[in-house]
């Protein structure tokens, strides 16, 4: 059996890998994909978290699968929005992608 642990340490280097791409990336598709990491590291936690404390209930795999529609709302709206500003602007910089200048 795989000790809790192990599963806290790779929701927090998922965590942190997709922190460092939410932050120091300039394109916009890079930081949605950091975003969704973050959110696969807090599926991990659940799910973890669900198995070793209460293990006979679902309610961490519920909360997970809520977190995925959020995240996958959160993909969709995200993309329309960059492909909305990249027919704008032709970029997905997001240093370029300031819509409030002329």
């Amino acid at each position: 059996m795989v000790p809790l642990s192990w599963y806290l340490v790779l929701a927090a280097a998922l965590f942190s890998l997709g922190l460092y791409g939410a932050l120091s990336r300039r394109n916009a598709i890079a930081v949605l994909m950091g975003v969704e990491l973050i959110l696969n590291a807090v599926n991990i936690n659940l799910v973890a978290f669900n198995r070793f404390i209460v293990p006979a209930a679902v309610n961490g795999q519920i909360f997970a699968l809520f977190v995925l529609a959020v995240a996958a709302a959160e993909a969709a709206v995200g993309l329309a929005l960059i492909i909305a500003i990249y027919r704008t602007r032709n970029t997905v910089n997001l240093e370029d992608a300031d819509l409030m200048k002329g």
